[in-house]
């Protein structure tokens, strides 16, 4: 019975986490009533509570489309946080499979580019038969790999529409 409850409220935690994390970009920092409510407040029980009144009632949604509760969709989405694969952590790996044309980190940065599978084999080709361009040298960064693999995808007609 205690994992039960355990696992409810660990869920009702990352659930509200991730919904402020969503929540908190979208349309602007003053957006929804959940803002209003809580102006002036500091801390995160005052942000959960308030992006949960934005989140539950829906304003959010509605501000944005409307232009009112203090949204503004005309700025630039941003995010603050991590990326979900922090390829300096796998760059050895990613070399490697560069080198090879095919591996599991070649196909997480693939994934974490957002190219489809339709056209990851055309990526892990792409990237192979540019391996001298990506890592020059031993010492090139992930940085520099990713924007190496960036200017590669411009160039590539099918590929280019995951360039940013």
């Amino acid at each position: 019975m205690k994992k039960v409850i355990g696992s409810v409220i660990g869920g009702v935690v990352l659930m509200t986490a991730s919904s402020a994390a969503m929540a908190a970009a979208a349309g602007g920092p003053n957006c929804g009533w959940g803002n209003l409510l809580f102006k002036g407040s500091k801390g995160i029980p005052s942000h959960v509570v308030a992006v949960t009144t934005n989140g539950t009632s829906g304003n959010n949604t509605f501000g944005i489309t409307s232009g009112t509760n203090g949204c503004d969709a005309s700025g630039t989405l941003t995010y603050g946080g991590r990326d979900m694969v922090q390829v300096s952590a796998i760059l050895d790996e990613f070399s490697e499979d560069v080198a090879r044309g095919h591996g599991e980190a070649l196909n997480a940065i693939a994934v974490m580019i957002g190219v489809e599978r339709s056209d990851r084999e055309l990526f892990a080709d792409v990237m192979h038969e540019n391996f001298a361009a990506i890592f020059p040298d031993e010492n090139v960064t992930a940085k520099e790999a990713m924007v190496s693999v960036n200017e590669l995808m411009k160039t590539n007609g099918q590929l280019s529409k995951y360039a940013v």
